[in-house]
């Protein structure tokens, strides 16, 4: 069956932006998480009409991101594991957050669409720990009285790619499921119990939607061009909670930005009888000391337009923006941290 490529791509040519190397030039670069992916696409393209301004960003996942900042081979990296303070100051970075998303776990069982299926942070953790298997176990069953749940068996489906939404769900699993932390724990690549390997947020997508008896994770815009049924989720208070904007800006709002030293937050579990429980924000990385600095204040003119006009897209998109008060943390960040070598900020508005 043939799978349709996520929509969005038909606008970076205009945009200028491109999932890998392109033939045209481009005045500033950017790789890492397919998280945000959505929403850069397109800020990408509306900037580029206002200033002309081009963005090539590489959609490889958050791994690949620090990979590229670190090696010096991007204007800046993207990802959704925020680096500690101790690995920005080794590295020489700083990072800061563009928005909020929904990691969403996704199936594809005949008969059941989006947000019938019901399911506990355990059990979620049991599925993929392979303790689960078939879709009519009696512990799903407990959760879904009314559905008729087939006997059919589950296929997980996991990013291949070393990926921030992987860090997102990994870390909340960890934080409902001591067997998960013990055995499996929370990283951008880790040692899945059972499952087939999707490279980017698209991969999973497109096994989920073609594989039946397939559950999987991806950011909410994922599910929703994919036409991918969500399941709702029970979130810390014992509520039954399905993905959108407004469950993503419930989780949003514990954030403590301005006592996160290195903007370092992780936003799984929160309280809230309204909040979805696997949310996080996306983060952007670049070096300190900038060698290109020209380069370095288009990539932060370029979040500053996201910051202040793009908060539209980002919600139609059902990402959370974030507050005016926390981009004025950020772009003091950027004022006292981003200098050229001869010691000049970066940053100036």
């Amino acid at each position: 069956m043939q799978i349709s490529s996520f929509s969005l791509k038909a606008t970076l040519l205009a945009a200028g932006l491109t999932m890998a190397t392109s033939a045209f030039a481009v005045d500033i670069t950017g790789a890492g998480a397919t998280f945000p992916y959505p929403i850069y696409a397109k800020w990408a393209e509306s900037y580029n009409v206002k200033t002309g301004v081009k963005l090539n960003y590489q959609s490889i996942g958050s791994g690949g991101g620090i990979k590229q900042i670190t090696n010096k081979t991007v204007d800046f990296g993207a990802s959704d594991k925020p680096l500690t303070p101790e690995a920005l100051e080794k590295a020489g970075l700083i990072q800061f957050p563009t928005v909020v998303g929904g990691v969403v776990p996704v199936v594809n069982i005949p008969g059941i669409t989006s947000g019938e299926l019901r399911l506990s942070g355990e059990v979620l953790a049991n599925i993929f720990l392979k303790k689960i298997t078939k879709w009519n176990d009696a512990a799903i069953k407990s959760l879904n009285p009314s559905l008729a749940l087939p006997d059919t068996a589950i296929t997980v489906v996991h990013r291949s790619d070393g990926s921030g939404t992987t860090f997102v769900f990994a870390n909340y699993l960890s934080k409902v499921s001591k067997e998960w932390s013990s055995k499996v724990g929370a990283d951008t690549s880790v040692a899945w119990p059972t499952g087939l390997g999707g490279k980017g947020n698209e991969g999973v997508a497109a096994y989920a939607q073609r594989i039946k008896g397939a559950i999987g994770y991806v950011e909410y815009a994922y599910a929703k061009e994919n036409n991918l049924p969500a399941v709702t989720m029970q979130n810390s208070e014992g509520e039954f909670i399905k993905p959108s904007i407004e469950s993503f800006q419930s989780a949003a709002k514990y954030a403590k930005w301005e006592s996160a030293p290195g903007f370092y937050e992780i936003l799984t579990n929160e309280p809230g009888k309204t909040t979805w429980p696997i949310a996080g924000a996306t983060f952007i990385l670049m070096h300190k000391i900038q060698s290109n600095p020209e380069n370095g204040a288009e990539v932060l003119k370029f979040f500053d337009w996201g910051y202040t006009s793009g908060g539209l897209m980002a919600k139609a998109l059902d990402y959370v923006p974030m507050p005016e008060s926390v981009v004025k943390l950020i772009e003091t960040s950027w004022k006292n941290n981003l200098k050229s070598k001869d010691g000049a900020s970066v940053w100036s508005k």
